[in-house]
């Protein structure tokens, strides 16, 4: 088992965002949003250095009160540069810091069990997170929990979204039973909106044309260090595996192909598709596939229901993806 302050040492940014700065996010001029989330951003960063340094107000008998963290929610359509910002502020905070996604946290909060999750990241100046979502009640009250406890310790957080705090979890589950937790979570943040449109796919063309069978094969083969699957294989697979694994799963990766890609059978293998996509991304591992284009994975049946958010983002990653440029690994 993983020592506690290895697991969180190990929530950083991924590789792909290692070298991002305020400074290197350059605003759209046609999207005013863009430049007044950075000076938000930037003006957020410096707090968070403050409150940590800080340590609270001191009372009249000589007793400190406890710092509360400070909350920032950057709202926002898929490639507006949202997570660029988010890097900037955990590359920016001092140190201990925490950065992952919404279910990266959650798998954390699962194995360290919640009382000593709150212990460690309680230590941590900021705590950030990418793709917050509420997909179900036990995650919308535990996450609650845990971003309460530790704003009440000093600890600032900051979240990425497509969905504005009030919001978080409709069309998931009956969102009425548990607004009080909703809005619990949402209290904490100051919501910040960016706009603008995908850059991953901004005056680029469509999908592109899946490969044949064969072709894909015969690439595959001539691609060191590349993976090769059949579609249906790998969702077989994907449901043995705990989705905290799919990270290892892609580690020295170079490029993966799949054949025989056609729509998810059902929401179970399209939400675990949507991990996969997800650490694909974070890993920067082009994709190739036969069958069925990439954007044709999730149905419109799927894409219309309450995990929509989802399906459109892994759909946004993934066709980003298929147009990289493969590397020898």
């Amino acid at each position: 088992m993983v020592p506690a302050d290895q697991l969180t040492a190990q929530m950083v940014p991924p590789a792909m965002f290692d070298e991002v700065s305020f400074a290197s996010y350059i605003p759209d001029p046609a999207q005013p949003s863009q430049a007044e989330a950075v000076a938000k951003a930037e003006e957020f960063a410096a707090k968070v250095g403050k409150i940590r340094s800080g340590g609270g107000r001191r009372g009249l008998f000589g007793k400190k009160t406890p710092a509360v963290g400070a909350g920032l929610y950057l709202d926002g359509g898929f490639g507006v540069g949202k997570t660029h910002l988010l890097a900037s502020i955990f590359h920016t905070a001092p140190s201990p810091k925490a950065f992952g996604t919404f279910v990266e946290l959650t798998h954390v909060v699962g194995a360290l069990g919640f009382n000593q999750a709150v212990e460690e990241l309680s230590r941590h100046s900021v705590l950030c997170i990418d793709e917050f979502e509420l997909d179900d009640p036990g995650d919308t009250m535990l996450i609650s929990r845990l971003l309460s406890e530790l704003s009440n310790r000093g600890v600032s957080i900051v979240a990425t979204s497509n969905t504005l705090p009030g919001q978080l979890g409709e069309g998931r589950f009956a969102a009425q039973d548990f607004l009080r937790e909703i809005k619990q979570v949402a209290s904490i943040f100051e919501p910040i909106r960016v706009d603008g449109p995908d850059y991953r796919h901004r005056d680029l063309p469509p999908a592109p044309d899946p490969v044949s069978s064969d072709e894909l094969r015969a690439t595959a083969d001539a691609t060191p260090g590349a993976t090769l699957d059949d579609f249906d294989e790998l969702c077989a697979y994907l449901s043995t595996l705990h989705p905290s694994r799919y990270k290892k799963l892609v580690e020295g990766v170079s490029a993966v192909y799949i054949d025989g890609v056609h729509a998810a059978p059902d929401q179970s293998v399209a939400l675990r598709l949507v991990v996969l996509a997800d650490r694909l991304y974070d890993a920067s591992i082009p994709v190739t596939v036969s069958g069925a284009k990439l954007d044709e994975i999730f149905t419109p049946e799927m894409v219309a229901g309450g995990y929509r958010k989802k399906y459109l983002r892994a759909t946004s990653r993934l066709l980003a993806l298929s147009r990289f440029e493969v590397t020898a690994g």
